[in-house]
């Protein structure tokens, strides 16, 4: 929100007050409270009628400082709040030298100089400045309407450029922006967003996170062209710094604080067929899908039933359709049998049809209007009501109606909705419907997360979300939601992806060739490679059919070859899978998180790399041509053996069974031998594949993780002048090294192979 006509002036029906002038500092040992008069004082009686904000400064976590900004403290705070995982008793210390007060936590230090206009200032390990709240980033504002308002401003450093605050479809760095963290069902091509995250990550080695759950607006070199604003409608604002020094260090951090990703099965990673949303379709089309995939080796591991599952007008009652699916039990029995697992999807709506409605509203399990009555629209179903995920028993309820479900067979959820939530609203808990407006979506993809996990087990629950908030990214995957079917449409996708990645995701996924309207034989074609060399890959649509022969058997090819590389390549992206879990580092990285010292990699949203070795540049055009940029070293293309030393900008040309696809110098691919499905038996025949590096002789560790996520095997590549020694641990099953473009050899324990 802007609150200043140009730089001078105030907007008509504003009062701002800025924290001025330091008249107090009170001292504990792991926190301080400023106390700032929005004016200067000169005598005794400017103290009188006029502001003083309190500022509290705190470190829940090491190399996480916390600033809470309160003018008037007595507002009743009703909730939610984000669960955030503080040290107990925080952490960091407090020292004062003179009028300077510091916070020091980790490789943090918050600054204030008592002598000084009101100033924090925040410094990383080395001494630099990463950022400061200057003259105007500490206020609250009043408008002629009665709105109150706290703002902050953090500035911006030349050249620094900011990422995040969620799926955003908007350019990829944010600077001139102007963000509204605020759930909605826009698609992906406007400024609007599923997924809402009042997060954002900085160039210069920092985070910063709004610990609010409702609306926050951000201003990012947008009102005040060298700062960051960001306001909330309250009496209190509080953010937290989130120290680097690299981009991974600030996600760690971060996700320590808000969550880590739970690990997803590895079966998930394998490729999704759905009946698409308004298609016809019963058994005997479900069974030709599955079949024809089958017939022209195009490995499938999940299918999912959309919407039409249930019956017209009753979403959702979770029971299947009898005129559609008499015998659903038998159905998913005989999809078992071929060996896949079965998706359903859900929303948290009841359509006043469904016999769930009115049990449901007679229980109590509905959000209702102040004056009691139900709250109730016809928008996407008729008269629907809102599940009140506030309550414990609603939760309950909602569970045991999706047990039997689980119990037919069905395996996960596509947990879909979740951002149209009515704030004219009275919740179970009493929580606060301007802050359940983002937050809504946090209760109702735990609820289903965690019956999942206990009903299959941990290592085994996965949901297909579409809307998430901060904390969202415990409970995996998280897809795009509704795109177009057209080339722009697949990069503003890929931009949404790597937006979110920075945003604390660790995986994510997008309806290959596109939801809306159907995909030109080109853009499908394309939009295969994409997809199945993302974290996760599913054939989706709206209107038409997804099955890969329905845009030509050169579809048909392109799905099957990226299929079975994406298998094989399973061992590498399960373990990168694992590192997401434990660091919170994403599977897909912008380039700027895997070089933050090469800015030419800082503005790039058209490629990716796919863990740490391995850099993607997904094809938008239909003639083949796209442009990759290949940071400093030695690359080699993973399909066709060239190799190219960087740093350099290419113009390439590929076919469609081909796109930029490098494996970094150094880097040591763990493949796996089977291709037929992703969670098969990586050790059976592993091929470590080695793309030598000119660094010094040393060693490199390389994990294969077993299908629980822990270290089945660890293997230790060392160079020896013109040799590679390659060791085993905790396996003595042979296994292959061979080198990008040289020699290789088979063997078990040690296997050593000549380099040139």
């Amino acid at each position: 929100m802007k609150f200043t006509n140009g730089f001078w002036r105030i907007r008509d029906g504003v009062q701002l007050g800025y924290a001025t002038e330091v008249r107090d500092v009170r001292i504990e040992s792991k926190r301080f409270t400023s106390y700032a008069a929005v004016q200067r004082v000169t005598r005794r009686g400017d103290t009188l009628n006029a502001p003083l904000l309190t500022v509290d400064c705190f470190s829940p976590a090491e190399g996480v400082i916390g600033v809470r900004v309160t003018h008037h403290a007595g507002k009743r705070q009703p909730g939610p709040d984000f669960a955030l995982a503080a040290e107990p008793g925080g952490a960091g210390e407090v020292r004062r030298d003179g009028t300077v007060t510091e916070l020091v936590s980790g490789p943090l230090t918050l600054r204030l100089d008592r002598g000084a206009p009101h100033t924090l200032t925040f410094h990383g390990a080395d001494g630099r400045e990463l950022t400061r709240a200057g003259r105007k980033g500490t206020a609250f504002a009043t408008t002629d309407d009665g709105a109150h308002h706290v703002l902050a401003q953090l500035a911006l450093g030349v050249g620094e450029q900011i990422y995040g605050l969620g799926e955003r479809f908007t350019p990829f760095v944010k600077n001139g922006q102007v963000v509204d963290v605020w759930q909605a069902d826009g698609g992906t091509s406007s400024e609007q967003a599923y997924k809402n995250i009042p997060f954002y990550l900085s160039s210069r080695g920092y985070g910063v996170f709004v610990n609010h759950p409702g609306a926050v607006s951000f201003e990012v070199g947008s009102e005040s062209v060298g700062q960051v604003q960001f306001s909330v409608e309250d009496q209190t604002l509080e953010y937290y710094v989130v120290a680097g020094p690299t981009p991974k260090d600030v996600l760690t951090r971060y996700t320590a604080l808000t969550g880590r990703p739970a690990l997803p099965p590895a079966w998930s990673f394998g490729l999704w067929l759905t009946t698409s949303f308004t298609t016809d379709y019963d058994e005997k089309t479900v069974m030709s899908f599955v079949d024809g995939m089958a017939e022209r080796g195009i490995p499938l591991s999940v299918f999912h039933f959309d919407c039409f599952w249930m019956r017209e007008y009753q979403w959702c009652d979770f029971r299947w359709d009898p005129d559609v699916f008499p015998d659903p039990e038998g159905m998913l029995a005989r999809l078992k049998a071929k060996g896949l697992r079965v998706s359903a999807w859900i929303n948290p709506y009841i359509a006043q049809k469904s016999p769930l409605f009115e049990e449901a509203a007679a229980l109590g399990h509905l959000v209702r209007r102040p004056d009691g009555d139900v709250w109730q629209w016809d928008l996407w179903q008729a008269g629907m009501g809102l599940v009140d995920f506030t309550s414990p028993d609603a939760r309950a309820w909602f569970q045991a109606k999706l047990k039997p479900l689980l119990d037919q067979g069905v395996d996960c959820f596509k947990t879909d909705f979740g951002e149209r939530i009515p704030t004219d609203v009275v919740w179970h808990d009493g929580s606060d419907p301007e802050r359940m407006h983002n937050y809504y979506t946090h209760l109702y993809n735990r609820t289903v997360f965690e019956l999942l996990e206990k009903e299959r087990g941990q290592g085994e629950a996965v949901v297909f979300a579409r809307s998430a908030t901060a904390g969202g990214q415990q409970y995996p995957v998280h897809w795009g939601g509704d795109c177009w079917s057209s080339f722009e449409a697949m990069a503003e996708s890929l931009r949404g992806g790597l937006s979110l990645s920075l945003s604390g995701f660790g995986f994510w996924s997008h309806d290959i060739g596109g939801f809306e309207g159907t995909p030109d034989p080109a853009v499908f074609k394309r939009w295969l490679a994409f997809g199945l060399l993302s974290s996760h890959s599913r054939l989706h649509g709206s209107s038409s059919y997804r099955v890969p022969w329905e845009f030509g058997e050169e579809a048909v090819d392109v799905a099957r070859r990226f299929t079975l590389l994406k298998h094989r390549l399973m061992p590498y992206l399960y373990g990168v899978a694992v590192e997401a879990h434990r660091t919170g580092v994403p599977v897909m990285r912008p380039m700027v998180l895997e070089f933050p010292h090469d800015p030419a990699c800082r503005p790039i949203d058209r490629q990716y790399m796919l863990g740490p070795d391995v850099l993607v540049a997904p094809v938008c055009s239909e003639d083949g041509e796209v442009e990759v940029y290949l940071p400093e070293g030695t690359w080699t293309h993973l399909l066709s053996g060239e190799r190219v030393t960087g740093p350099v900008w290419r113009t390439e040309r590929h076919g469609y069974d081909s796109l930029p696809l490098y494996v970094r110098e150094g880097a040591v691919l763990p493949l796996a031998a089977e291709d037929e499905r992703p969670d098969g038996d990586w050790l059976a025949s592993l091929t470590l594949l080695v793309h030598p590096s000119d660094a010094p002789d040393g060693v490199r560790p390389v994990r294969v993780p077993d299908l629980s996520g822990a270290t089945a095997a660890e293997f230790r590549v060392r160079r020896e002048g013109r040799l590679l020694r390659v060791t085993a641990e905790g396996t003595d099953r042979p296994f292959t090294v061979r080198v990008a473009g040289g020699a290789s050899a088979e063997g078990a324990g040690e296997v050593t192979v000549p380099l040139g």
